[in-house]
């Protein structure tokens, strides 16, 4: 029988406190055929991103795990951080892995959903694929606050406020720096390069301040890497930057990030022009490796 799995990459609206984003952790680790793959924090974004795989019902129960334990855990009434919110619970999304499709996720983000309302009564929004409607699918309009929660509300949680559940395809989370602290420039680079202001097709992107580091930073998500490769946003933000006098300081991936679109990446910067997957030694043996 083929493996059925699931990701899900939860964002929690904690950065700042160690101990609420291990009991999270702790909470989705503690469901059996659930793996966490990767758990990080940014204090400036008070931020957590806690990406996990396994089978569908595992990923599920240990979704509610999660959410519940954040919600009782985070209070948005006190909450600081340059990333934009609406829930302790913020954005939930169910990626199909292997031998489940995105209409699967989007049912299973629905009955999540449903039982967040019912069990928490926290107000839930829809999104991406799993949108009621198209209006209402982009996140970031969801967050404007100006469309109902699909569940519940009007009024949000007094501390949790609403949690967004989705489906969707892989998604790259992608940071970019810059040897600046002028927020303007940030954001007007964001602007420039983003599909909603005719920019790149398949990118979402922000320009945020990093008060720690006194810096200016390029917030992306990429919604299609195959479509908008990962090197082209780089290279358009980096041609921005130098048209400004300005550089790069570094870089920085959220969640975990296909193979393919850095073997594209590597390809383009190398000018490589035999390059195809079978010439990553890894790909190469992974016949044999999967016989042992």
């Amino acid at each position: 029988m083929a493996h059925r799995l699931i990701e899900c990459v939860p964002n929690f609206s904690e950065g700042r406190n160690a101990q609420t984003v291990d009991a999270i952790g702790q909470a989705i680790a503690s469901v059996a055929q659930v793996r966490v793959l990767r758990s990080e924090t940014d204090a400036d974004h008070n931020r957590s991103v806690i990406t996990f795989a396994g089978t569908p019902e595992a990923v599920r129960q240990a979704a509610l795990r999660g959410i519940a334990e954040a919600v009782q855990r985070i209070d948005l009434s006190t909450h600081s951080g340059v990333h934009p919110r609406i829930g302790a619970a913020d954005v939930v999304p169910f990626v199909p892995l292997e031998g489940v499709t995105l209409e699967e996720c989007a049912a299973l983000a629905h009955d999540v959903g449903r039982e967040v309302w019912e069990t928490l009564r926290v107000p839930v929004y829809f999104y991406e694929a799993a949108a009621r409607s198209s209006d209402r699918a982009p996140l970031e309009k969801l967050r404007a606050g100006h469309l109902a929660p699909d569940l519940g509300g009007p009024a949000l949680h007094p501390t949790a406020g609403a949690c967004v559940i989705g489906a969707r395809k892989i998604l790259i989370a992608f940071n970019i720096v810059l040897n600046t602290a002028d927020l303007s420039i940030a954001r007007a680079i964001a602007k420039k390069i983003r599909a909603s202001s005719g920019g790149f097709r398949f990118v979402k992107a922000l320009g945020l301040l990093l008060a720690s580091r006194n810096l200016a930073q390029v917030s992306l998500n990429l919604t299609d890497y195959e479509q908008t490769p990962l090197h082209l946003v780089f290279e358009a933000v980096a041609a921005e930057a130098l048209a400004l006098g300005l550089e790069i300081v570094d870089t920085e991936i959220i969640g975990l990030v296909p193979a393919k679109a850095l073997e594209e990446a590597a390809a383009h910067f190398l000018r490589c022009r035999n390059f195809h997957s079978g010439l990553v030694i890894e790909n190469a043996l992974l016949p044999l490796t999967e016989k042992v």
